[in-house]
């Protein structure tokens, strides 16, 4: 697409940011449904984003829909000058997303995430929006080249938290650096490196509680409880689910009882237990419907939780349960949740549940096409959840695309 076209011109000049977004929607030839669900919205949201016109935008949703399209991000202001871009550019989404987060972290934008009016919060607000954009990009960037940036993130903000001038200012960094580790824990996990991921996770928990902020603590402690539970630890994924509720005590927002439920119906799944998942994934359902899609998730969601994300756990239950009939019956909005590693982790899921039901040639077939993303984006944990999948499998006259799927694998090194 070319950027430099009169009509987005004219339109960032008079900073009709929603009609840039509806010609580089209509270029990628997306409706405003698919834009929507890439984004996490809806699609009203999209339809009342692109006739805005010149009114206030909000940036978080700005950067969201930007990365998704590879706008620019000085024709949507998140950059101030010198952002060319030619037709076709490579990898034009990092560099215009990191860009704008950039430019964002030094000017009024920093509105669009939770107002600090002191100087050590907008310290902070700027770190947060940082560690923002690395969990957006998570979704189109290999963990193994997202990670080193990560960590030094998080060492500059260990390093700020240390020299705090008073304990409020500390208060507020600890919060952020909770942030940070929890992001360096996902990708250590998605690397396969879980010895490292239980040690992130761990100190983003502390963190969290240092900060004071039950919010983020319950995030943080039910982030490792979902590890815990696809490692099959079950007593310890559920006993930090039940810590998480009591971080947040009886008053939560409806996306974190939703969530939390489901991790829990992984924990119960992980035990064998299929009743008490399905009892955990009903609670899931329930609440997620009383959340309004076209609401941002609070902090430190930065994904909505729906209807769509609790059929994908249920899946996944179904895959520990060995039960295929929750397994393989996955509609089509639970298998467009999450971007393309989550996806492939879900299909690989879907595969576990044809094999216990005795359709080798099915699950290996879609085993293939998600290893094929885990080595696109070298996920690690990925291609071991592919392992296990084969390893499942016990027979002395493998069929053809199980012996095709074992070649694959060979030499297979990340």
């Amino acid at each position: 697409m070319n950027w430099n076209s009169t009509a987005l011109r004219d339109a960032s000049r008079a900073r009709n940011h929603g009609k840039i977004i509806e010609l580089a929607r209509t270029h990628h030839r997306m409706t405003q449904l698919q834009l929507g669900e890439a984004c996490g919205l809806s699609q009203s949201a999209i339809s009342r984003l692109e006739k805005r016109g010149s009114s206030p935008y909000t940036m978080d949703v700005l950067i969201r829909v930007s990365a998704h399209l590879g706008i620019p991000a000085a024709l949507l202001g998140l950059a101030d000058t010198g952002v060319r871009a030619g037709n076709g550019t490579e990898h034009v989404e990092r560099r215009q997303f990191l860009g704008g987060v950039a430019a964002m972290a030094a000017t009024p934008v920093l509105a669009a995430i939770p107002e600090l009016p002191d100087e050590s919060g907008q310290q902070a607000a700027a770190l947060r929006l940082g560690t923002t954009s690395y969990r957006r990009l998570d979704g189109s960037t290999p963990s193994r080249e997202l990670s080193g940036a990560v960590h030094s993130h998080m060492r500059l903000i260990q390093g700020l938290v240390g020299s705090a001038p008073t304990p409020g200012h500390r208060t507020k960094l600890a919060a952020v650096a909770s942030e940070a580790a929890g992001l360096a824990a996902w990708l250590a996990w998605d690397m396969g490196d879980n010895g490292s991921a239980r040690s992130f996770y761990g100190s983003a928990v502390k963190a969290a509680r240092s900060a004071g902020d039950p919010l983020l603590a319950a995030y943080q402690a039910g982030s490792l409880a979902q590890f815990e539970a696809h490692a099959g630890n079950a007593a310890q994924a559920l006993g930090l689910a039940a810590a998480a509720r009591r971080f947040l005590g009886p008053t939560r927002p409806a996306i974190a009882d939703a969530w939390l439920s489901s991790v829990e119906a992984l924990g119960h799944a992980a035990r064998g237990d299929q009743r008490s998942a399905d009892r955990a994934l009903t609670r899931s359902r329930a609440a997620a419907e009383t959340h309004t899609r076209d609401e941002p998730p609070p902090w430190p969601w930065v994904f909505a939780f729906d209807e769509a994300k609790v059929a994908s756990f249920r899946v996944t239950c179904g895959a520990k349960l060995g039960l295929p009939e929750w397994a393989v019956t996955a509609d089509a909005a639970a298998l467009a949740t999450g971007h393309a590693k989550q996806r492939a982790l879900l299909v690989l899921d879907i595969a576990a549940g044809h094999l216990a039901a005795g359709r080798i040639e099915a699950a290996f077939a879609l085993a293939s096409r998600a290893m094929d993303t885990g080595l696109h984006y070298r996920s690690g944990r990925i291609v071991e959840r592919a392992r296990a999948l084969r390893r499942s499998l016990t027979t002395s006259s493998p069929p053809k695309v199980v012996r095709d799927f074992d070649e694959h694998l060979h030499g297979v090194y990340l």
